[in-house]
């Protein structure tokens, strides 16, 4: 199975703007990863919207992964340059523009499209 890796403004931002990107990620046969490193930035987070991604990610089944130690930006990036058929879930324009791998963005506040 193909699998999705999410990043930290990509799951704030799908909660802000109510998306239910569990269901939409499964949807497209997708499985999904999520980096100890993210979920540790959302503990960090003192917001609504990031007490309410930790609520959502407890209820749902994923894969925690380590990515390593350092900035979680470029551990991502290493991480789809090692692994080429990771689909990266980022809202980020910056670690958009530097990884080839396919990406998962919002698009319309509403949808989840996949590039």
């Amino acid at each position: 199975m193909k699998t999705a890796l999410l990043d930290t403004n990509f799951i704030l931002t799908c909660v802000k703007q109510k998306i239910d990107f569990f269901e939409e990620i499964e949807l497209n046969g997708l499985a999904i990863l999520i980096p100890a490193q993210v979920i540790r930035e959302l503990n960090g987070i003192k917001k609504p919207e990031a007490e309410l991604a930790l609520k959502i990610l407890e209820k749902n089944k994923f894969k925690k992964i380590d990515i390593g130690k350092g900035n979680v930006d470029k551990k991502i990036k290493k991480f789809a340059d090692e692994n080429n058929g990771v689909f990266i879930a980022t809202l980020d324009k910056e670690l958009k523009s530097k990884i080839k791998n396919r990406k998962i963005i919002i698009r319309g506040k509403k949808r989840i499209s996949i590039q």
